[in-house]
């Protein structure tokens, strides 16, 4: 379970947003909305770990995330802005790379895998500096199939996504959902997550 309890967020000197809490259990998913400047992204990366609240508590199976550090960062998955490829490396490179760093093996067949399901495959030897944004979205939303994390962290994952794309995408949090996993999402998409128990919290000043 994800819980998080009377959360602030302070940037400089203006307070984004105060008081906010939730609770997330197995299947369940929550769609951060709210305006640019709001402070979705400063959220998701309070839940991850990368900077405290300035307030409040967040929790991971009862226990503090700052307590639990390494052992709640290999139960989640978070995909920011930025896909965090290395540019000089192929697509399956980055996979293979990402999910070591991870402690899972995973072979190169499996990876290949991974980026045909997502429309990628063709691009699967060529480094990612050819690609565009939204072929890099795809192979950096590729890992959600390699990796074995309780918790996905997404931040406008649809963004730079074709039709085709966006689709598997829906799916593959459907999927997730379905199989017990929590996910945290912001999207200007309207939700189309057929599985689990969706929440929505609304982010304003």
């Amino acid at each position: 379970m994800l819980n998080v309890t009377q959360i602030s967020c302070v940037r400089g000197e203006r307070e984004l947003f105060s008081g906010l809490g939730f609770a997330l259990d197995k299947g369940g998913w929550l769609h951060v909305t709210g305006d640019n400047g709001a402070g979705k992204t400063s959220l998701l990366r309070m839940l991850c770990g990368l900077s405290p609240p300035a307030a409040g508590e967040i929790c991971w199976n009862g226990e503090n995330i700052d307590k639990l550090r390494e052992a709640y960062r290999v139960e989640l998955f978070y995909l920011g802005h930025q896909t965090a490829l290395k540019e000089e490396l192929s697509a399956r490179e980055n996979l293979e790379v990402s999910s070591t760093l991870r402690g899972i093996g995973v072979t190169r067949d499996a990876a290949g895998d991974a980026l045909e399901s997502m429309g990628v495959a063709e691009y699967a030897d060529l480094p990612v500096r050819f690609l565009s944004q939204g072929q890099k979205r795809r192979i950096g939303l590729a890992s959600l199939l390699l990796n074995r994390a309780s918790l996905w962290i997404l931040d406008e994952p649809f963004a730079a996504l074709d039709a085709a794309a966006g689709s598997r995408l829906w799916a593959l949090l459907a999927e997730h959902a379905a199989a017990g996993g929590i996910s945290v999402l912001t999207s200007h998409h309207e939700i189309k997550i057929a599985a689990g128990s969706g929440q929505t919290l609304a982010i304003a000043p």
